[in-house]
């Protein structure tokens, strides 16, 4: 039971925004948010969680996708958020010290 649930929290995190923007290198990060379409143009590293899943949300609608069949992607990418607010928050320090050394994630 308990490896099951490392299990599941590992892969849960692999999806999360504050893992995409703190653990992966920026251009991973700048790849994935092209080929959604977002129109973000920077992300900067303070809550960058919550930034990057809030740039997920202002991306294009996929080939053939209206409006209204997709609502169940933002209520993950809002589920998301919410526990890439927690995260952000923990890493704080961190991300304050990164977006002094090397300024917001560029994505255009």
């Amino acid at each position: 039971m308990r490896v099951t649930a490392v299990i599941l929290a590992a892969l849960t995190l692999t999806g999360c925004g504050t893992v995409q923007t703190v653990a992966r290198s920026d251009q991973t990060s700048v790849d994935y948010l092209k080929d959604k379409k977002t129109y973000c143009g920077a992300v900067p590293r303070i809550y960058s969680g919550v930034a990057f899943d809030f740039c997920q949300l202002n991306a294009q609608l996929g080939d053939g996708v209206d409006a209204f069949n997709h609502s169940n992607a933002p209520l993950g990418v809002l589920i998301d958020a919410a526990a890439s607010g927690v995260l952000d928050t923990l890493l704080l320090p961190y991300t304050v010290y990164r977006q002094q050394a090397d300024g917001s994630i560029v994505i255009n």
